[in-house]
């Protein structure tokens, strides 16, 4: 089957392809052809040379391995169900480092730390006045103009700008609950030495996060309330803490992958605020868990774990890549 000999159009030859590889049967993709205008000699001769066809026959056996992939997942599914880990997220204060590494970094399972803020003068100084005064005249880089462009966490490029830090505090107060504009993580804005003053606010948690708070594995956010996150999962583990404001957080399990839909490397097709049962039914088969994080908490996202955030407040938060371990934060490799 090639563009030259077939009589479908491409995209339809796409289609069959795809099909015929998770393992349709040739009645179930002639129905689609007859109602597509395709007559039904040409429908079955175009099918029957396409399941013979060596890339179909290739991709075939690339979906049975696939298929093995999914059935261990679901068997992870099954457990982690079993041990009531989809009921939702753990709250705990008072965890010591070793718990925290053994039962939740080394055990693969999302926890919010509580009282593990205490000592950071962030905690008593952070708020829109106070970065004003510090840091007022920095200059930041922001995504704007995002609600215009429903494709923007895969376009960012087209939406930096460069500003002032009290422009951007500014535009932060009068603008109310928007998603437009944002402070993401993919800037350099944590390591500016405008900045300076709000590093030397943090500290590293005790036992968990490397003492030597390297800038580059840190990221600042901030926004007004309101900005979302789409779902989408990173390639490390990620601790975040929540300076200023609430973020409502939905996660999904980094085994169900065949569960959300994945798009572009790292992000999901599904909207997590409103999913669409039929445009994507397997995402009510996720175990999807969600959590408020309150200020002066941490909120532990393993590595692979799929999450959505939206800023319930005006936010502030500091992420930390850099764990405490010898072998340093395992790190998720496959291409884009």
């Amino acid at each position: 089957m090639s563009s030259t000999t077939s009589r479908l159009s491409p995209e339809w030859q796409q289609w069959l392809a795809e099909n015929l590889a998770q393992g349709a049967t040739p009645e179930e993709l002639i129905t689609p052809l007859r109602s597509a205008g395709v007559s039904e000699e040409v429908a079955r001769e175009e099918v029957a040379a396409a399941a013979q066809h060596p890339f179909v026959r290739a991709g075939r056996s690339i979906a049975r391995r696939y298929a093995r992939l999914e059935s261990l997942m679901d068997v992870y599914s099954d457990l982690h169900r079993q041990a009531g880990h989809h009921l939702g997220v753990e709250k705990r204060a008072g965890l010591s480092a070793e718990e925290f590494f053994t039962r939740y970094y080394f055990g693969h399972r999302p926890v919010v730390l509580q009282g593990l803020m205490e000592d950071w003068p962030a905690r008593r100084r952070w708020s829109l006045d106070y970065f004003r005064e510090t840091c007022g005249e920095a200059e930041v880089e922001i995504m704007s103009g995002r609600d215009a462009n429903p494709h923007h966490p895969f376009e960012h490029d087209r939406h930096r700008s460069t500003v002032r830090m009290a422009e951007f505090l500014r535009m932060i107060a009068e603008a109310g609950e928007t998603n437009d504009f944002y402070m993401v993580p993919r800037n350099d804005n944590w390591q500016r030495e405008g900045l300076r003053r709000l590093r030397e606010d943090i500290r590293a948690t005790h036992g968990i996060i490397d003492p030597s708070l390297d800038p580059r594995s840190m990221t600042l956010l901030l926004g007004p309330a309101g900005t979302v996150t789409p779902l989408h999962h990173d390639k490390t583990n990620v601790l975040l803490g929540q300076v200023l404001g609430r973020k409502h957080c939905k996660l999904v399990p980094s085994f169900q992958p065949h569960r959300v839909y994945p798009r572009d490397g790292t992000f999901s097709h599904v909207d997590a605020a409103n999913p669409d049962p039929s445009l994507h039914p397997a995402f009510l088969e996720a175990h999807t868990v969600q959590v408020v994080v309150e200020p002066g908490e941490f909120l532990f996202i393993p590595v692979g774990w799929w999450h959505w955030v939206r800023a319930l407040d005006v936010s502030a938060t500091v992420t930390f890549l850099h764990f405490q371990l010898p072998e340093g934060n395992t790190y998720m490799e496959f291409p884009a």
